[in-house]
């Protein structure tokens, strides 16, 4: 059910399979990527619902969230953090996409103490994004959102997913989505990402052109005791296109985790 919290007088919307959470389960917290929202994820809370709790949130200025987006990773951390404490969510896993994993990642690093673990999908230190694609959505976005999400889609998998990707991001506000992407592409945390010190799991896909598998092998190996699943047959959109081999790592990797 999508449930409204206000936050900073901005109604801040997110799925959730109960209004109040339950004790003695572990609390996960979903983050799309840019220009998305909830929906994205339909086939993790759609699985994880009845094993945990669940809240996928739409950032400011995405889905049913009203307001602007934001250009900074660290404002979109910011809001995040005051989600948390609007559903007085204790200790949840941060599980991000994209930009998700970004603000996932810097999340960690500048309040850990408030996480049992992240999970970073189609993450890096770095996320440059084409100066192109930037200028191109300030002028005429259409064109750019269809080249985007083509290379968001395996080959293998765009005569099933292209179409749903597309629709996706066409929903945006471009600006909303110029945005996101000028906070990934202004993104740099190499020198930062060391200091993690929680669980982590870092989830790619092996034909991900956007965020390549190097991006997520640089990860595990500064972030310590950091875990990789690098997903065949999946490229960027890795939780749609192979979402079965994915919610079986993630699965795996929530359970082992100690319940704090």
């Amino acid at each position: 059910m999508i449930v409204y919290k206000e936050i900073n007088c901005v109604n801040i919307a997110s799925w959730v399979n109960s209004e109040k959470f339950a004790e003695g389960r572990r609390s996960l917290v979903f983050i799309h990527g840019s220009g998305g929202d909830h929906r994205i994820w339909i086939k993790q809370y759609t699985k994880l619902q009845h094993e945990f709790n669940v809240a996928v949130i739409d950032l400011p200025g995405h889905g049913q969230s009203v307001a602007d987006g934001e250009q900074e990773v660290s404002s979109y951390v910011e809001w995040i953090r005051q989600f948390l404490d609007a559903w007085a969510v204790k200790k949840p896993v941060l599980i991000g996409h994209s930009l998700g994993a970004a603000i996932s990642l810097v999340f960690a690093i500048h309040h850990g103490a408030l996480l049992s673990g992240i999970v970073a999908v189609g993450g890096g230190a770095r996320m440059p994004v084409n100066e192109m694609i930037l200028k191109g959505l300030k002028t005429d976005p259409a064109p750019v959102i269809a080249l985007a999400a083509k290379f968001a889609v395996s080959k293998e998998n765009r005569e099933r997913l292209l179409q749903t990707v597309i629709e996706g991001l066409s929903r945006a506000n471009p600006g909303v989505l110029h945005g996101d992407l000028l906070a990934c592409d202004r993104l740099d945390i190499t020198d930062q990402i060391s200091q993690i010190g929680m669980p982590t799991l870092i989830i790619c896909g092996t034909d991900d052109k956007m965020t390549p598998p190097a991006l997520s092998r640089h990860l595990q190996d500064n972030i310590p005791g950091a875990q990789v699943s690098l997903i065949e047959n999946a490229g960027h959109m890795v939780m749609l296109e192979n979402a079965e081999t994915f919610n079986k790592s993630l699965i795996k990797f929530l359970r082992s985790l100690p319940l704090v």
